[in-house]
């Protein structure tokens, strides 16, 4: 995941360039690049990822992550309950 923002410019306009047509590599895909990263992040997080590894994998502290990035977590109740029985025995 690591790379400059003028890098991953450069990789996202080469790589959309035969993926999408003319009219869809217009400005409003720019921020693709970004969008990718926070969806990534974000199903990783729901996927039971730990943070701290997240935040590894992802370049940024655990406490960046989060502050950005709870607001995403959704339906992790049931889950976090279980394992906390589980856990319990």
């Amino acid at each position: 995941m690591g790379g400059t923002p003028t890098e991953l410019r450069r990789i996202w306009d080469e790589a959309r360039r035969p993926a999408l047509s003319p009219g869809s590599t217009a400005r409003r895909w720019r921020s693709g690049v970004y969008d990718l990263r926070h969806a990534c992040l974000s199903t990783w997080l729901n996927a039971g990822v730990s943070p701290k590894q997240v935040a590894e994998w992802a370049g940024n502290s655990v406490e960046v992550l989060l502050r950005t990035y709870a607001k995403c977590l959704v339906g992790q109740d049931e889950v976090s309950m279980r394992r906390i029985s589980e856990t319990l025995g």
